[in-house]
Order: C-alpha cells, then structure tokens, then sequence
C-alpha cells in the first residue's frame, strides 16, 4: 500500500484545478462538484449468488449451483437486459467444463435473493461462453453485455498476461440467446478493456454525436486496475461496426464535449488511476450517473468499493465515497474470509486458503432492479470475493441531498 498522505496530495490536487477561461478542457479540470449524493446505509449481503454453500450463514445459497449445474464457484455476475430477461455473465468458473458461465432470471425482487437460471447442456452441466478465435483462460472473461435487434452482444477480455492481466477486449454476438456466440471485432488495447454499457435514449439527452434513437454509453478502464476511467459512445444500430464509435476528448471552450474517432485521445473522467473492474448506471430516482468500481493499491483510504456520482455521463464527477468497506461493514471476519496469519476470526476460506484473504471487487449494478423516490434510492449490484471465491448480491441506499 501507498502512504495515506500521496491518496491526501492527489485528491488535493484534482480539487484544486479549475476551469481555463478559454480553450478546451480535459475532464479531469473541471471543478468536482460538492457531494450532493450520500451514502446513508453502507452496502450489505443479501445472499451468496453462486456456489452450493454459503458458509456464513450455514445453508444452502439460493441457486445451489453445484447441484443443479456442476458450478462450484465464479466471480463477477455482471447483468444486462435481453429478450425480457436479465442476462448475468460470470468470469473464471470453477466447474467441470472449461469456460465461463452464462445465466438469466425474471426475478424482480432481489431483497429476498435472485434466482437463476444457468444455460446448460443437455445434462444439467452450465454450458461456458466459448467465442472461437480467441483465448479464454484465467483473467479472459466475458464482463459486460447489451442487447440490440434481439440480438445479445457481449464484451470478453482477453490476452492475459502474468503482468497485464488483460491485454485486449473484443465484441461477440448471439442469435440463439447465449447459447453460441461469433466474433466480431477487438474493441481496445488501451482504455476501453474493462467497460460498463449504458443504453440510453438520446432524445433525453445533448451533447452525444447525435440526438436521436439508441445510444451506448461506454465507460472503460485500460491497464488492469492501473487505469482512469474514460468514455465512448456508440449509435446502438451500429454496434457491429467498431469505426463508429467516438471518445470523449474532454470539453471545448463552452463546456460542450468533444468527441474524436481517436482512442488515443480519449481523456481521462478524473484523477484516479487504480480502476480495473467497474460499473456504471443511469439512476432515474435520484436523476444521477452512478458508477462502482474496486480501487487497487494507490492509497488505504479508497480501500473497498468506490463510488461516484454525476449528473452528465462526462461528469464533472463526484469525489469518490466508500459505499463497501471490508472490514467496517461485516465483510472480512462474516463472508470474506481474514488472513489466519493475521486474524483468526473465521473459517468460512475455501479449502488449503486459510492464509489467504478473503478481498472485495467487482461491483455490478442492477441497474433496472434499483428503486426509490425524487430524493432517495436503494441499489443492488453484485461483488466477488476472493475468498471464499465466490459472488455476492448486495445493497446499499443513497439518499441526495441537493
């Protein structure tokens, strides 16, 4: 870990730089603006999504995924919408077969848990997301997904290294709702690896390349969880053409974004380069952008899950707030598991793992499941543990407060 006083001198210095009187901005030169969202209750575990035993509590989990599916365990759990379902995609499976894991529900009552439903063979076995032509080893994952045309496309990394971790995305479609899935094209190298897709309608919205249908508003990280967070977007109807998107390039002299071809010029959303997995939503209860991501390393302070808030996609951005800590909000010593070299405290580990900790990331929002009223909302996402290696369903209220 850093020294606490460089994460003080970086926040520091992103509040104090203001906006130029002419010319164009970068994001992260605009003044961050006061909080004007809170957290009012730090997120807490429904359930345990995946896996046959919830050690913690001493019961089966809800979904009981060895049994029914050959599933011992997985990590993210990202949803999206298709065909009327949520759709979740899971990274790194641990099961008989070699690949990742895919399932749906119609459950649209997560305080009590959400059910679901793994694509599976004809024996009961889940049934991995398998892209051919690329690599689908460890830290090669699919990570996100849209909906276009009745057609499901998802975004995978892959090209791991023992350094990098994640060295490339591509963009993969289904026409049998993520049974079988074909390649289309590499989506980045650089900024756009991990990603969070937001569909919005754009006669909502100004300052998108253009104003009518579907967008896709694309926020990303490059370097793995060694990145700032960056933003694209994309005309729905052209989702299969990788030149038709545009990144944001920071705002011109009237405060209005830029938008390049270039991914190159592509500008950071603000001064926090530790992101790797990360999460975005349109909250229309409170009227903010929310996004979630695990912070690596840079500093303790912004240990757990980080979230800001903004009322446009190209911010400016809230200071980021701690809306999961691992150990003020009953994670490590409850369902993450504590170093036994440092606290014992537990014996929820996966088995040999007893000297190795438990670890949040990977926070996915519901973005559809959220509720609330003009002042108030509560979230649900999913979080992965690396021990017990597994996901888990929580949530967490904001309230705004100007």
């Amino acid at each position: 870990m850093r020294k606490q006083l460089l994460a003080i001198l970086l926040v520091a210095m992103v509040m104090v730089l203001g906006c130029a009187d002419s010319g164009d901005l970068s994001a992260d030169e605009q003044q961050p603006p006061e909080q004007d969202v809170i957290v009012v209750d730090r997120a807490t575990k429904i359930c345990q999504l995946v896996g046959e035993y919830d050690r913690e509590r001493d019961e089966l989990t809800i979904n009981r995924t060895q049994s029914r599916y050959n599933l011992l365990g997985a990590d993210m759990g990202t949803p999206f919408q298709h065909n009327g379902r949520t759709y979740l995609v899971f990274g790194d499976t641990v099961g008989p077969p070699v690949g990742d894991a895919i399932a749906y529900t119609t459950d649209t009552t997560p305080e009590d848990g959400i059910e679901l439903v793994f694509i599976h063979d004809e024996t009961g076995t889940y049934k991995p997301v398998q892209i051919p032509g690329i690599s689908q080893e460890g830290y090669e994952v699919p990570m996100e997904g849209t909906s276009v045309g009745g057609r499901m496309y998802i975004y995978h990394t892959t090209d791991s290294t023992g350094k990098d971790k994640m060295g490339r995305s591509v963009v993969a479609v289904s026409d049998d709702d993520g049974h079988t899935f074909t390649y289309l094209y590499d989506l980045s190298t650089q900024h756009f690896i991990n990603v969070s897709v937001v569909e919005v309608d754009l006669a909502d919205w100004s300052g998108f390349p253009q104003n009518r249908g579907t967008g896709l508003v694309m926020f990303g990280s490059g370097s793995y969880r060694r990145s700032d967070v960056r933003l694209a977007f994309q005309p729905a109807e052209q989702i299969e053409s990788r030149t038709s998107i545009r990144y944001f390039a920071g705002l011109d002299h009237l405060g209005q974004p830029i938008w390049s071809a270039q991914e190159e010029e592509a500008e950071p959303l603000f001064n926090q380069p530790c992101v790797g997995e990360l999460s975005v939503s349109y909250n229309h209860f409170i009227d903010k952008w929310i996004m979630l991501y695990n912070c690596s390393a840079i500093s303790i302070a912004w240990r757990g899950i980080n979230m800001r808030t903004a009322d446009q996609p190209w911010g400016p951005w809230s200071e980021p707030q701690i809306i999961f800590h691992p150990w003020d909000d009953n994670g490590y010593c409850h369902f993450m598991h504590a170093n036994w070299e440092s606290r014992k405290c537990d014996s929820i580990h996966d088995p040999g793992r007893e000297n190795e900790w438990g670890g949040e990331y990977a926070p996915y929002q519901f973005e559809d499941l959220a509720v609330g009223d003009d002042s108030t909302t509560t979230i649900y996402f999913t979080m992965s543990t690396w021990n017990p290696y597994t996901a888990v369903l929580m949530k967490a209220t904001l309230q705004k407060i100007r």
